[in-house]
């Protein structure tokens, strides 16, 4: 039995555990959804496929719907929120302590993704100007960091730190502006009252914090039943409420980092002089102070960090699949390919990404050094930094969630899934091939 104990945790156990512990992983579990997504969507299964996404969920009294939505709603207000929590928890720990910390330091990979969001939207605006499409603006100016960070590892030490760092800091900066995006220009009407409302709880949570709340559950609470639900009723983006509350989430801990240290010491010591037995369970003082390990080891982890490992791998192996599955099926089976060009969506949408990013991190790198204003490391030479221009044109999560903000007809946003889908893998592979070079 132990033996078989044994082989279960290396053959089995450990192998996934390694897997989702490492960076990549993400971008290949989302690879794998979009698949499926795409099979469902082209099977004799697509008509209950998009069936089931538009079954409605919420709450019913006194026979007056409440809170209901259909699946895929909840599924982009609802699943996404904790994705742009997580998000927000990491724009956050950057800005105090990470590549944003120093914005002088980071001038370089920060213009490019600035640029690199402009100039997608005037190519995709280009096309689809002075037309009823021109709200598509905003889809192809997003980076979709898990699967652009996929292909780098894949690359391995043929992608150096430096460039790593630079795809990092320049997806970070990316995402928020995608935030920023959605927040001013992605909005329905609104209700003040709701809104009002909304604030009122966030102020309470950053009260909360300058207090010294360190409770999980206090801002759990109070940002999910207060903020997310206030917002999602007033009209502005339920996805906005997630990061602003992320914004209020403490920072730092109970315990400083040495006094952990010189209780972790004093602890130890303890356990090794409590009295022991020569069976496999512990004696009560033992496990009085592994409680108090555990306990003091939870009150040195800032809530921040806390919430950021803790929800990370259910954002990665579960929000962004999920999300996958309920927006990535664009069914060809009965699509007219003549729909495609009726208007300049698709076309817009993949040139903005493909070449838009492209060029706009090169020649915005290449503007900043002329004038002075920055530079590039050694390892990051002129072709590395193109092949990373490439894989900031995967566009796929966020500009797939774009486009269910900025479309409301099945064929605009077929055209635009098109458009990402078609960039994002020659993106994928050319940059992929441009970096393999030595």
């Amino acid at each position: 039995m132990t033996h078989f104990k044994q082989k279960l945790q290396h053959q089995i156990l450990l192998p996934v555990m390694q897997f989702i512990s490492q960076e990549k992983s993400g971008g290949v579990v989302l690879g794998i959804a979009v698949l499926l997504a795409l099979i469902l969507a082209n099977s004799p299964l697509r008509d209950d496929y998009a069936h089931f996404l538009h079954h409605h969920l919420g709450f019913v009294v006194d026979g007056t719907p409440y809170l209901n939505f259909s699946l895929a709603h909840w599924i982009n207000d609802g699943l996404m929120s904790m994705f742009f929590f997580v998000v927000g928890l990491e724009l956050k720990r950057e800005f105090i302590g990470g590549e944003l910390r120093d914005l002088r330091k980071v001038t370089l990979p920060i213009a490019a993704a600035v640029m690199g969001m402009i100039f997608p939207a005037l190519i995709y605006l280009v096309f689809n100007g002075n037309t009823a499409e021109a709200q598509g603006w905003g889809i192809p100016m997003a980076t979709d960091i898990a699967f652009a960070l996929a292909v780098v590892y894949l690359l391995g030490p043929r992608v150096p730190v430096s460039a790593k760092v630079f795809l990092t800091t320049l997806a970070i900066v990316d995402d928020l502006g995608s935030v920023l995006v959605i927040a001013l220009f992605y909005t329905s009407e609104l209700s003040l009252l709701n809104l009002l409302i909304g604030l009122v709880f966030l102020l309470v949570m950053f009260i909360g914090n300058k207090l010294g709340v360190k409770s999980i559950w206090f801002y759990g609470l109070l940002g999910i039943g207060g903020v997310w639900t206030a917002f999602l009723l007033s009209g502005i983006h339920a996805t906005i409420a997630a990061v602003l509350s992320a914004m209020v989430i403490p920072a730092d801990s109970h315990i400083s980092e040495v006094s952990f240290v010189a209780r972790m010491r004093k602890l130890t010591r303890r356990f090794g002089q409590a009295e022991s037995n020569d069976v496999r369970t512990l004696e009560p003082d033992q496990v009085d102070i592994i409680a108090r390990v555990k306990t003091d080891a939870n009150q040195a982890l800032p809530p921040l960090q806390r919430l950021e490992h803790g929800l990370h791998p259910f954002v990665a192996f579960f929000v962004m699949p999920v999300f996958a599955l309920g927006n990535a099926g664009v069914s060809f089976v009965d699509m007219d390919l003549n729909m495609l060009f009726d208007t300049h969506i698709a076309i817009g949408v993949m040139l903005g990404l493909l070449l838009g990013k492209p060029s706009a991190i090169v020649g915005s790198v290449w503007l900043m050094e002329r004038l002075g204003w920055g530079r590039r490391s050694r390892q990051l030479s002129w072709r590395r930094l193109t092949g990373l221009g490439f894989l900031a044109s995967i566009g796929f999560t966020m500009s797939m969630f774009v486009t269910t903000l900025a479309f409301h007809t099945p064929e605009a946003d077929s055209q635009a899934k098109v458009g990402i889908f078609a960039a994002s893998i020659v993106g994928g592979i050319v940059g992929y091939r441009i970096l393999l070079r030595r």
